[in-house]
C-alpha cells in the first residue's frame, strides 16, 4: 500500500485541498495516508478532514496520525512538506518589524528580508527531515511547498541531495488560467511554458491552435485602465512576458513598487497583507474544528489543480503528464547559475519527475531573476557557514529592502530580527536554537 506522508498537516485547508484533489483519482490504489504535525489538535482536526474527504469520495484508505516525525517517515514513498515554522506568530514579526523600521513588505514568505529569516527558521527543520528520510525511507519523493521555495529546495540539495526533491507551486498554472479567462479563450488546448524562478517565471510561450495569445493579452489591458495599475502588468509592459506569480508577490522582488506611498496608491497594494490571510487561516482552522465536530460537510474547491496529487498520480499509475517544477539547475536553464534552484517544465511518468532542458530565458527576465538568486544564495551560505554577516547580505542585496533602507538600518533590523526568532534560530547565526538538526 503506498504511503503518503504529511508533514505540516496541520495546514488544515491546505490539506483539505490536497486529499480531494488525490482521491479524485479513481485510478489510484488503496492508500495509506500519514498526517503528521506537532500540534496535537490542528492533528486531530486534520485526521477528521481526511477521513470526511475519503468518504465523500468513496475512497479506500488507511488514515492515522502522528506526532513523532520519525514514525510518520517509517516506510514512507512520498513525503509532502508543508510546514510553517513558529506559525502566525512569526509571520507578524516579519512583517511588523521590518514595517516599524519603515521597510513594507505584503507577503513576506519568499524574499526579502522576511523570506530570508523565514528561510533560516526553516532549514533546521529540514535539516531533520532529511535525516529522517535518509535513514527511514530514502527512496521517498520529498514534495515541497513551504515557501521560500527556492531556498528551501536549495537547502535540501546541499544537505541531502540523494533525496528526491521536487518543489511544487500552482503559481504557473493559475496564472495562465486566469489569463486565458482574462481574454476569453478556454485552457483547454492552450500550449504554455514558463522558466525562470519560483513567484518570478516568466510565460515563454502561451498560444492556442498556433496563435500566440499575448497580442490579445495587450489589447485587454489598453482597453482597461485599471488593469494597467496591477503590478504584473506593469512587469509584463517592461519586461516583455508576463510573471507568473500574484502581483502582491512580485511588488516583493523588485524595488519598483513598495519604496513609496504614491507606488503603493498606484498599484492598489496592500502592506502586511499576508497577516490578514494568516488570520483568515486560523479562523478557516476553528471553522473546520466545529464543523468537523457537528457532523458538518467541509467546503471542498472543484477540479485537480495542485501538483502533489498528480505527481503521485503519474508515478503510480504511470500516467504521463507535464508540470512545472522547482529543482536545481544542472543545465536546465544556461543563463542561470549553475546549483541554483528554478522553475521549468517537466514531464511525470512512472519512473518519476523530468525537468525538461530549457535552454537559456529572455536575458531581461534571466537578469531579475538573478538578483532574487543572490539573495536566497546568501541565506543558503548563511546558514550552511553559520556566518550571521550573510544574513545581512542576503538582506543588502534584497532590491526592495535596499531601496527602502541604509545599510546600517539592514543590519539593526536583522539584529532585531533575530532577537526576535532567537528560539528557532541556531547559535551560530545569533539564536538559541543548540541542535540545528531537529
Amino acid at each position: 500500500m503506498p504511503q503518503i506522508v504529511f508533514v505540516g498537516a496541520g495546514s488544515v485547508v491546505f490539506t483539505r485541498q490536497l486529499l480531494a484533489d488525490l482521491f479524485r483519482f479513481d485510478d489510484l490504489p488503496p492508500l495509506r495516508i500519514v498526517l503528521h504535525d506537532i500540534n496535537a489538535e490542528r492533528l486531530e482536526v486534520a485526521r477528521g478532514t481526511a477521513e470526511q474527504v475519503a468518504a465523500r469520495f468513496g475512497r479506500t484508505a488507511e488514515i492515522v496520525t502522528a506526532l513523532d516525525r520519525r514514525d510518520a517517515l517509517a516506510g514512507a514513498d512520498f513525503v509532502i512538506n508543508m510546514i510553517q515554522v513558529g506559525g502566525i506568530d512569526a509571520t507578524r514579526v516579519d512583517l511588523e518589524v521590518p514595517a516599524a523600521a519603515g521597510l513594507r513588505q505584503t507577503i513576506g514568505d519568499t524574499t526579502g528580508v522576511g523570506g530570508v529569516f523565514r528561510a533560516l527558521r526553516t532549514f533546521p527543520v529540514l535539516s531533520g527531515i532529511a535525516a529522517d528520510m535518509l535513514e527511514l525511507c530514502p527512496d521517498a519523493w520529498f514534495l515541497n511547498y513551504t515557501n521560500p521555495m527556492a531556498m528551501n529546495v536549495w537547502w535540501m540539495s546541499q544537505v541531502a541531495p540523494q533525496i528526491k526533491t521536487v518543489g511544487l507551486c500552482h503559481s504557473v498554472y493559475w496564472t495562465v488560467h486566469d489569463l486565458c479567462a482574462l481574454i476569453g479563450v478556454p485552457v483547454e488546448g492552450t500550449h504554455y511554458r514558463a522558466a525562470g524562478v519560483n513567484h518570478q517565471s516568466w510565460l515563454v510561450e502561451w498560444s492556442r491552435d498556433g496563435e500566440d495569445l499575448y497580442p490579445r493579452l495587450r489589447e485587454a489591458i489598453r482597453n482597461d485602465p485599471e488593469l494597467q495599475r496591477r503590478v504584473r502588468v506593469e512587469i509584463f509592459s517592461r519586461i516583455g512576458f508576463y510573471p507568473t506569480e500574484t502581483s502582491e508577490h512580485s511588488a516583493e522582488y523588485l524595488s519598483w513598487f513598495l519604496r513609496s506611498d504614491e507606488q503603493i496608491e498606484k498599484y492598489r497594494l496592500r502592506p502586511l497583507e499576508y497577516i490578514g490571510i494568516s488570520e483568515e487561516n486560523v479562523a478557516e482552522f476553528e471553522h473546520a474544528k466545529v464543523a468537523l465536530a457537528a457532523g458538518e460537510a467541509l467546503e471542498l474547491e472543484e477540479g485537480a489543480a495542485e501538483y502533489a496529487p498528480q505527481v503521485i498520480h503519474s508515478i503510480l499509475t504511470g500516467t504521463p503528464r507535464t508540470i512545472h517544477a522547482n529543482v536545481v539547475n544542472h543545465g536546465l536553464i544556461s543563463n542561470l547559475p549553475e546549483g541554483a534552484v528554478v522553475e521549468v517544465p517537466a514531464t511525470v511518468d512512472a519512473s518519476g519527475v523530468h525537468p525538461e532542458v530549457f535552454g537559456a530565458i529572455p536575458s531581461q527576465g534571466a537578469a531579475l531573476n538573478r538578483t532574487y538568486l543572490s539573495v536566497a544564495e546568501l541565506a543558503v551560505e548563511a546558514a550552511r557557514t553559520g556566518d550571521p554577516a550573510r544574513v545581512r547580505q542576503a538582506v543588502l542585496t534584497d532590491p526592495n529592502a535596499s531601496s527602502t533602507l541604509t545599510p546600517q538600518q539592514i543590519w539593526d533590523l536583522c539584529d532585531e530580527l533575530t532577537a526576535a526568532h532567537a528560539a528557532l534560530l541556531p547559535v551560530a547565526l545569533g539564536g538559541t536554537l543548540e541542535n540545528a538538526v531537529r
